[in-house]
């Protein structure tokens, strides 16, 4: 039956579209709150959840949750809520997939980077299947297949639905701190500006957020950042919280030891999101008048490492090195 009707009263079914590091994480609170938890992810960790669970490693923890998991879009099948925490890049394509699964009613929660991608999947799904965006605050890596390490924080907000507010209180319950936000676009933007600020950075020196800001000159960058991405957002008729310097300020102290995502995704030979982080500043800069030069920089410098593979698995590396090598 419908998520939002009155008679649906039983502990949630949940998946995890796209189940990485924020997602496995997510699902393992749920799971140990009693919910019903599918995670869709890539066959290695599939696997390994399959065999032993998932290995779930806080601050004051170290245990295995079990859980469902598959690497096929089919297993959406009958969930009440789908975590959509896929790459945005792959954010058409995993809505095209889940599609012939969602249940009448079926929740789509977007936990990801960037601001359109509610929009985005809604485009895909249609008016038959809602979707509300969820902003995260977490600080969250993959320590191997099956093993996910949580470094700092949890909380969402999520944007408006029929069911948001249940879900809200669900997530509540499993110790995942909730609210609904009918202004959800300003949070969205308000993560994004801290994304453009730090994300980049730290891929290109694979460096945490606490080292980054300790080298000189590194705040006056990360402030040129945020005065470009606070201009196109002016521009765009976004409003952006005063307090968001002081954001910006205190994920360096909150998230002293995280790297970012894309420090992350390069370490690994992944594509990154840069596109749709300071990729979309840029781009929407350009479509409004609005110059993004330091942005654009970073952009360029992150797409750089990935087409040269600098950051990548050593066996990338010493391949690389040796089709160098062919050549001379």
């Amino acid at each position: 039956m419908p998520l939002n009707t009155p008679s649906h009263t039983g502990r949630l079914r949940f998946a995890v579209m796209g189940a990485g590091a924020v997602g496995s994480y997510f699902g393992a609170l749920l799971a140990r709150a009693g919910h019903a938890v599918t995670l869709i992810g890539r066959p290695d960790h599939v696997q390994a959840i399959q065999a032993h669970g998932l290995r779930l490693q806080t601050a004051t923890q170290d245990t295995h949750v079990p859980l469902e998991a598959s690497t096929d879009a089919s297993a959406v099948r009958g969930a009440d809520v789908v975590l959509l925490c896929v790459k945005s890049t792959d954010t058409e394509e995993a809505a095209r997939q889940m599609q012939p699964y969602l249940a009448p009613g079926a929740l789509v929660l977007t936990l990801q980077n960037g601001v359109d991608n509610d929009e985005r999947a809604r485009a895909v799904l249609g008016a038959a299947h809602p979707v509300a965006a969820a902003v995260v605050y977490v600080a969250t890596a993959m320590a191997g297949p099956g093993h996910v390490r949580h470094f700092g924080r949890g909380e969402l907000v999520i944007g408006p639905s029929p069911a948001s507010a249940r879900v809200a209180r669900e997530l509540c319950d499993a110790g995942i701190p909730a609210e609904v936000s009918d202004n959800v676009r300003s949070a969205l933007w308000a993560k994004l500006v801290i994304n453009c600020a730090y994300n980049a950075l730290s891929a290109i020196v694979q460096q945490p957020y606490g080292w980054l800001v300790q080298q000189d000159g590194a705040t006056d960058v990360i402030a040129d950042v945020v005065a470009e991405c606070l201009a196109v957002a002016q521009a765009d008729g976004v409003h952006i919280p005063a307090d968001i310097h002081a954001a910006v300020r205190g994920i360096a102290q909150s998230m002293a030891g995280q790297r970012s995502s894309t420090a992350q995704d390069l370490a690994r030979g992944r594509p990154t999101e840069i596109g749709h982080l300071n990729g979309y500043v840029v781009q929407r800069g350009a479509a409004l008048g609005v110059a993004t030069p330091v942005n654009r920089a970073l952009l360029v410098l992150v797409r750089m490492a990935e087409a040269s593979g600098v950051h990548g698995p050593q066996d990338h590396q010493k391949h690389s090195c040796q089709r160098l090598i062919g050549k001379r």
